[in-house]
Formats: C-alpha cells, sequence, structure tokens
C-alpha cells in the first residue's frame, strides 16, 4: 500500500487506536507527507514537548477531564514523534519503547511481579530507590544529586535535591526559620555592596533555603509560588478594574495611589 492510499484509509476510519497515531506519524514524516513535520527533530521540538507536559498539568490541577484526555493525546504524540525520528536513524522504535518501560517496571515491583514482600508504601518506595540506584549505579549520595536532571523547574529540582540530602538537613521548621532569618541578612548586605553577581548567589541560597522550609511543612514549593501568583494577578484585576472604571490609566498613576484603590477594595 502506497502512503497516499494508507493516508485515504486512515483518513476513512470513524475510530482510531495508538497503532493509527503510529502510523500517521510515519506518514507525516515520509517524502509524501507534511514539509513542516519532515524538517523537525528532536532539538526543534524540545519546546513543544515541554509545553504539552504542563498543558496536561493544568488539565490536572483544573480537574478537567475533557481536557486531559486532549492533553495526554497531544503528549503522546510528542512521544511518538519524538521515537519516529529515531526508527528513521535505525536506533530504536516504539515497540522498543515500550519493552523498555514495561521491563523496568516489572524490575522495580518485585513485590507485584516477584517474590519480595513489603509492608506498605514506604517500603515500596524504599525499594525502588535502592533498585533504581543499583540500575544507574549511583553509589554515593552526590551521584543521586546530580542525576536530578538540571533542566526541572528551579525549585522542584532543589526540593528534589534536599530531599536526597536528607543526610545534612534541617532539624525541624523551626531551625529552617532561624537560617531563612540568618539568609535575609545576607541578602540585605550583599545588596548594601552593590555586587549583582552576590546578591544572585544570597538570594539563590535565601530561595534554597524556602524550598527546605516548605519541604519540612509538607508544602510544594513550585504549587506555592503558583497559587501566589495566581492570587496576585487576581489581585491585580480587581485594581485595574476599579481604575478603568474611574477612566484612568494604571500605568500613569503611583504606587501610593494603587496601594489606597487595593486596600479600599480588601475592605469591601
Amino acid at each position: 500500500m502506497t502512503v497516499k492510499e494508507s493516508a485515504a484509509a486512515l483518513a476513512a476510519k470513524g475510530r482510531y487506536d495508538f497503532e493509527d497515531l503510529v502510523e500517521i506519524v510515519t506518514i507525516l514524516r515520509s517524502e509524501d507527507g507534511c514539509p513542516w513535520d519532515r524538517e523537525q527533530d528532536h532539538r526543534s521540538i524540545r519546546e513543544d514537548l515541554i509545553e504539552e507536559t504542563y498543558e496536561v498539568i493544568e488539565a490536572i490541577d483544573t480537574e478537567d477531564p475533557k481536557l486531559l484526555r486532549e492533553e495526554l493525546g497531544d503528549l503522546m504524540l510528542q512521544v511518538v514523534f519524538h521515537t519516529r525520528i529515531e526508527q528513521e536513524e535505525g536506533r530504536f522504535d516504539i515497540n522498543d519503547v515500550a519493552n523498555d518501560i514495561c521491563a523496568k517496571l516489572i524490575h522495580r515491583h518485585p513485590h507485584v511481579f516477584g517474590d519480595i514482600s513489603v509492608n506498605g508504601t514506604s517500603e515500596v518506595l524504599s525499594n525502588w530507590e535502592k533498585i533504581k540506584s543499583d540500575e544507574k549505579e549511583r553509589r554515593t549520595v552526590t551521584d543521586k544529586l546530580r542525576s536530578i536532571p538540571p533542566m526541572l523547574p528551579a525549585l522542584m529540582r532543589a526540593t528534589k535535591v534536599g530531599k536526597k540530602a536528607s543526610c545534612f538537613d534541617f532539624g525541624d521548621a523551626s531551625a529552617v526559620m532561624d537560617k531563612v532569618a540568618e539568609e535575609m541578612v545576607e541578602v540585605s548586605e550583599a545588596i548594601e555592596q552593590g555586587d549583582s553577581e552576590h546578591i544572585k548567589e544570597e538570594i539563590g541560597d535565601l530561595l534554597l533555603t524556602i524550598t527546605s522550609l516548605c519541604r519540612k511543612l509538607g508544602i510544594s514549593a513550585e504549587e506555592a509560588l503558583g497559587c501566589a501568583t495566581d492570587k496576585f494577578i487576581n489581585r491585580f484585576e480587581c485594581i485595574e478594574q476599579r481604575v478603568i472604571s474611574e477612566g484612568k490609566d494604571i500605568n500613569s498613576m503611583e504606587m501610593a495611589e494603587l496601594d489606597a484603590i487595593w486596600e479600599q477594595i480588601k475592605q469591601k
């Protein structure tokens, strides 16, 4: 069957499955397919993979099953697309990808697929980490810290690093609060010195300490900052709407005026 015949057969179908998705991507990447799809490589669609992942997260956070179904499909397309690029180079195909993840899941769940006994979730996670470390030959704590992808969002990466370095950690949230106060002083001193690199370093230390505080309190630093950002946007909208209703331009107003409006809104 030619590419055009395969394309026509697919277009005529009323419902599709995973194999159809693989075939569609193959057609799009073929000489008779789409010029844009043929031109792409791993790096050119790297940002698409990141964007689709966050859109899945948005669907989860908004508890929207219809959107989640759609976004999971978009993310699945990214997996198939990247795999197709590798298949064209003769390195692996989608079945190899499926094989590897199946083998990994079986190996990391010996309490399900083997004869290991566990007592609760904590033992499951402990075994998972041990098996993973053995697979990756991560012998030291530093090996485990360096294995955390630098490309992760900074707050998420810092949280993971702090968790894995539990042997060198604060005793409790109170101890972290003392460290936060110390870091604030150091930030102030750096600002007084006027050295931008030193300021960046000290603010980084402060942010790292904040992630430790969140971890000790059982709070996701990523989620906390996301909620705070959403709250800021909502509050800003209230202020802007009031300014617009008064026929003013928010960009030309003094901060004191905007603060006064916000105080009025809060009181109501």
